[in-house]
């Protein structure tokens, strides 16, 4: 038997791309019977971000009913929140004890949630420069181009820093408390996304690192990507993942979405060069889109290829809006009919069964490590 773990934040509505990349996989993975599955709202790691408490509440409930409208059943599957099993940051503070921060400052996702980016700090710095007249011309008067260069190297890094002593601890240490989330289970599979590829290696070697010091404990999990729908890219540039926190809402569907208004952004979306529609290395934005509609539809792209053949873009985009539509609809009226009391139950009963796992694992590493 297999274990299965995963989890989404509940930060807003769910986009297509959540489900397309992440929940569709769940919902197969789950239909098979040699994989038992856990599936948890991760509320804690929405904390890193200010969350409006009423707010935040009102998305874990729309997130977990999202699980199940979307197909996760709760009598095949736990599906519980995050901070509703404690065991869950207890053991986040044990792995944060053997946790290099090294590899921590390295974690890319937090480079980008702290705004450290190499391009975004050079910007910076260099349209400061421009804008401090002083400074500017104090710099043009300086005769020797090492002594400019190191002086701007100096200005960077005391940028970055003060970027990174900035961020807040629970964005830094994250990673661990994702880490924690897995080997509390005794994961041996985690459904996720490219992006999250770092933090599950960093759970391996946290395992790896453990079961070392204290002997066996720790299932070593395996990260599993789906390659088709791992990575949904933006309506309105296909070079960025589709985000519900991107800069314009053209960017994605919301789960949420009225069908009429799904179906503006289908077709406003960005396309390549050209009419023809058939996929290439050349053409990221029908390719993004010839993978939403083959993943919704269940049509293979060669097969969407042959459909749309001699066709433009315009009948293209009018199909995949009707796709879009008829799932959205769907989607919303199983959603509508989850009650919150229903949802509250289904999240109890949930957390239970998740405790029972979760309180035999810390007595475990208590034991090890001497504190049981």
């Amino acid at each position: 038997m297999s274990h299965i773990f995963s989890g989404v934040q509940p930060t807003n509505n769910l986009h297509i791309g959540n489900y397309l990349g992440a929940i569709k996989n769940w919902v197969e993975l789950a239909a098979q019977p040699k994989n038992d599955c856990i599936f948890c709202v991760v509320d804690l790691h929405a904390l890193t971000v200010y969350q409006k408490p009423e707010i935040l509440h009102a998305n874990i409930l729309a997130v977990a009913k999202t699980y199940i409208a979307l197909g996760v059943d709760p009598n095949k599957s736990i599906i519980f929140v995050q901070s509703q099993v404690k065991e869950h940051a207890e053991l986040a503070w044990v792995l944060n004890t053997i946790a290099k921060m090294g590899e921590l400052e390295r974690m890319t996702q937090f480079k980008d949630k702290a705004n450290i980016s190499e391009t975004h700090i050079v910007d910076f710095v260099s349209d400061f420069i421009r804008k401090n007249k002083k400074l500017y011309t104090r710099l043009t008067e300086i005769q020797d181009d090492g002594e400019v260069k190191k002086y701007v190297v100096d200005m960077i890094r005391a940028y970055e820093n003060f970027l990174v002593h900035k961020s807040n601890l629970g964005l830094f240490a994250y990673p661990v408390l994702m880490a924690a989330d897995i080997l509390l289970y005794d994961t041996n599979f985690v459904p996720v996304g490219e992006d999250q590829k770092q933090h599950v290696e960093l759970a391996r070697d946290l395992a790896e690192r453990f079961n070392k010091l204290y002997g066996d404990t720790f299932v070593v999990p395996e990260l599993m990507i789906k390659k088709d729908g791992a990575r949904v890219m933006g309506l309105d540039d296909p070079s960025k993942k589709m985000s519900k926190s991107a800069a314009s809402a053209n960017n994605y569907i919301s789960l949420m979405d009225a069908p009429a208004v799904a179906r503006k952004k289908i077709m406003k979306a960005v396309t390549d060069s050209g009419s023809e529609v058939k996929g290439g290395a050349d053409k990221p934005a029908l390719n993004n889109l010839l993978t939403i509609y083959s993943l919704l539809s269940g049509v293979s792209v060669k097969d969407l290829e042959k459909q749309y053949a001699g066709k433009g873009y315009g009948d293209f985009k009018t199909g995949l809006a009707d796709e879009v539509e008829k799932f959205l609809v769907n989607f919303q009226n199983k959603f509508n009919a989850i009650s919150d009391k229903g949802i509250e139950k289904v999240l109890t009963e949930g957390a239970g069964k998740a405790r029972q796992l979760a309180v035999a694992k810390i007595n475990l590493v208590k034991n090890k490590i001497g504190t049981g």
